[in-house]
């Protein structure tokens, strides 16, 4: 998921380099949302491997 979300980040900043705004503010909010879904996930993995152990 970190994959996709630097993905989206590469395409924001190639579309504002272009000068296609919405299209940079699309691809960086797509890219914020899975970063911080990437975020809560890998902090739940962290957490649930603490308990078990």
């Amino acid at each position: 998921m970190l994959s996709w979300a630097l993905t989206f980040l590469v395409i924001a900043l190639i579309a504002a380099v272009f000068g296609f705004g919405g299209i940079a503010s699309a691809s960086a909010g797509i890219a914020q949302i899975l970063f911080f879904i990437f975020l809560v996930m890998f902090i739940a993995a962290l957490v649930f491997r603490a308990v078990r152990r």
